[in-house]
């Protein structure tokens, strides 16, 4: 089994392309925009570790200074939150299995043998899609005496080094893949080391290659898989082209920068502003060293003053405005409903359209998460041999529609004066989120009406 590859940026592009590890055209036109969304992920330590990479230093700033300046300068995690809650919404109701099979079923509760059920791995591979435009799952096997069933691995783009298509009988299918993957493996007796490997898929077989010491590469193992095809899919949150795309978040990620620079700019002029300044009046240039504190008097030669100085509150003014203007272009980029709280005090309409584009994005990839884990179920149903592989359903309620005590009120009372019908009733409380999410209206419609209250009341009577 090979490790969950999550958060991780370390493309292979300093190699010679003509080698198993060199990224294709597609993937490098990509690359550029993984480096900022990676590193905003990992939040504010990741940030400060890269130094001027994304905190200028001013000119004339002193390093000492700077060092002070970038210490106390953090990021809020605008992405992250965004990521967060996105996926959250996509897995605010399970996932809904239809005609799957026991034995896969009860696979899928530790799906990709990192103890991940199939809901749980679902808000992980969704975060990584929306990150960095689209993601790649392998269903993979162990070789035959390991524990054979199959599981699931996420790659993300920066993992995905290759691949080449070909049309059969007009569907465009996989002939080859190349995918880079981390190994931790032991070294000595109590230690251990991560080991990069590319590994090069085929319909029907496989090898994985391995770098020497001088930096070539050679075919550290081989075989062959019981498909015919190759067992891999890709869901996307913003395509661009085949197995290409563009981070929905990264202009969000260009802001967060932003927005991190000037947060800096101005706890820096706080801190060097904000404390009022004691300044003396009419003294030669020639006097000695004057200095004022708790307990000191000072005496003053004549036509002398002192008096405090304090910063303008207008000073701050620009720079509280400006932070201020950044978060509001985040809130109108598309992703913006999510940030509930930011949305207050605009107005109805433009939360309207705010929601209606997040909604889009939403609605966007919960169906590319739903063939995502249609095609999943597909290759997982070919390796157990398994006829019918069943299909699923993603939530689209990305938004509580509960209703009210007083709206079920209502709802009853209409049912009760004829106003709607059964089935009516009960499919208002079912989206309305008052009965279970596994309830089916029309079983429990046929239920009723043959052996519930329609049949009671049309039954005869016994004799007494």
């Amino acid at each position: 089994m090979y490790g969950t590859l999550d958060g991780i940026y370390n493309p292979i592009t300093t190699v010679a392309a003509t080698t198993v590890a060199s990224p294709n055209a597609a993937y490098q036109r990509m690359a550029n925009f993984w480096g900022l969304i990676t590193d905003l992920r990992e939040g504010t330590y990741k940030i400060r570790s890269e130094h001027r990479k994304y905190l200028p230093q001013q000119p004339r700033e002193q390093d000492d200074s700077y060092d002070v300046r970038l210490s106390r300068s953090t990021v809020v995690p605008f992405v992250q939150r965004i990521e967060k809650m996105l996926s959250g919404m996509l897995v605010r109701k399970p996932i809904r299995l239809d005609d799957v099979s026991d034995l896969v079923r009860e696979q899928l509760f530790d799906v990709d043998l990192d103890g991940n059920d199939l809901n749980v791995w679902l808000y992980q591979t969704a975060r990584q899609a929306i990150s960095f435009g689209h993601v790649g799952v392998l269903v993979d096997a162990p070789k035959e005496g390991e524990k054979a069933r199959p599981y699931w691995v996420t790659y993300q783009p920066s993992d995905i080094l290759g691949w080449r298509t070909h049309v059969v009988e007009g569907v465009r299918k996989l002939s080859q893949l190349r995918l880079l993957e981390r190994v931790v493996e032991a070294d000595g007796k109590y230690g251990e080391k991560t080991v990069e490997q590319i590994r090069v898929l085929e319909p029907g077989s496989f090898e994985i290659h391995r770098k020497k010491d001088k930096g070539d590469f050679y075919i550290h193992d081989s075989g062959t898989m019981s498909l015919d095809e190759i067992p891999f899919s890709i869901a996307y949150a913003n395509r661009v082209g085949p197995y290409e795309s563009r981070s929905p978040l990264y202009d969000i990620a260009e802001l967060n920068l932003k927005h991190y620079q000037i947060q800096s700019d101005l706890d820096n002029i706080l801190s060097v502003s904000a404390v009022p300044l004691l300044a003396f009046y009419g003294f030669p240039a020639s006097a000695d060293e004057i200095s004022a504190g708790p307990g000191e008097a000072l005496s003053l030669p004549q036509e002398s003053r002192a008096e405090y100085i304090s910063p303008s509150g207008d000073s701050f003014d620009s720079q509280f405005r400006r932070l201020n203007d950044i978060e509001k272009q985040i809130n109108t980029l598309s992703l913006a409903a999510v940030m509930g709280s930011k949305l207050v005090g605009e107005s109805a309409e433009a939360k309207r359209i705010d929601r209606s584009q997040s909604d889009a994005t939403l609605m966007v990839l919960a169906q590319q998460m739903q063939d995502l884990v249609d095609n999943c179920l597909r290759f997982h149903s070919m390796y157990l041999n398994e006829p019918n592989a069943g299909s699923s359903f993603v939530n689209r309620d990305f938004v509580s529609a509960r209703l009210e005590p007083q709206e079920i009120q209502s709802l009853l009372q209409l049912y009760t004066a004829g106003t709607i019908s059964q089935k009516t009733l009960l499919d208002q409380l079912s989206s309305g989120e008052v009965l279970a999410d596994d309830f089916d209206v029309e079983e429990e419609l046929e239920s009723t009406q043959s052996g519930g209250l329609i049949e009671m009341d049309a039954a005869p009577t016994e004799a007494a």
